[in-house]
């Protein structure tokens, strides 16, 4: 059997006159090398593309991090210049593609933006600028032209017994980094957390009686894949859910 086809989202950036649709490569090798996937990318078209011809092909989606957040527009909220960049096209085209992996059961790994996106397509709100909200910590990354500290381990997070994410890491406690200037507001409808910071920031959720495996971040595993340990083991186990999901299409078919 071929390794599993994960389907990677992409931003919008506007470079040299152009319009591209892109992903970072930590993210692509983070599928080859962590998941044993094929990475392939998502654009940001929107409505022109019919998400379930995409999802029929792929085995997984990987909702990716950003610069980009959210428009708060789509969670009945404000947008505001402090608040951006936006990514219009990203999010037309991320929050169904989210909620329809999650109708039919798709594995899905959503990281960073992509816990925020997840949250919104299942009808709950962010809450933006954390770092000026009292009680809250700054989340935000090291001021650094180095990414390694920018992405350095940065805070520990609770993880809720008995939970998806506690049975994948076999931990109740683990060293995350942190680079978000947004978090989880309300929670969207199926939404449960599974893992929290010290200052009660959401930094994992799932979704409540999924029919397929779904684990979402607010940090950012696929930077230290190789090197970290609960970092190397989400991307081992979204990988194994998209195989055995490859694997029951494959048996579906026959």
């Amino acid at each position: 059997m071929t390794r599993p086809l994960i389907l990677v989202t992409a931003d919008v950036k506007q470079i040299d006159g152009y319009r591209w649709h892109a992903a970072p490569s930590t993210y692509l090798r983070a599928v080859v090398s962590g998941s044993n996937g094929i990475p392939v990318l998502l654009p940001s078209l929107g409505a022109e593309i019919v998400l379930d011809d995409v999802l029929n092909e792929v085995d997984g989606v990987v909702a990716t991090g950003s610069r980009s957040n959210v428009n708060p527009e789509l969670y009945g909220k404000m947008p505001t210049e402090e608040n951006g960049p936006y990514d219009p096209d990203r999010d037309a085209t991320t929050l169904p593609l989210l909620r329809r992996a999650v109708e039919r059961g798709i594995p899905v790994f959503a990281i960073c933006r992509g816990m925020q996106e997840l949250n919104v397509a299942m009808g709950g709100t962010l809450l933006t600028e954390i770092q000026t909200l009292e009680g809250r910590k700054d989340h935000r990354a090291p001021t650094s032209d180095s990414q390694d500290e920018r992405f350095r381990i940065a805070h520990p997070i609770d993880i809720t017994k008995g939970s998806h994410l506690a049975e994948i890491l076999g931990e109740t406690t683990v060293e995350v980094n942190s680079l978000h200037r947004q978090a989880l507001g309300q929670l969207g409808p199926s939404v449960i957390v599974e893992a929290t910071a010290e200052d009660g920031t959401i930094e994992a959720v799932s979704v409540k009686d999924a029919p397929g495996y779904i684990i979402a971040t607010q940090w950012h595993p696929e930077y230290w894949v190789h090197s970290d340990t609960p970092s190397k083991r989400l991307f081992e186990a979204f990988g194994e859910a998209a195989t055995a999901y490859k694997k029951n299409k494959l048996t579906a078919k026959r």
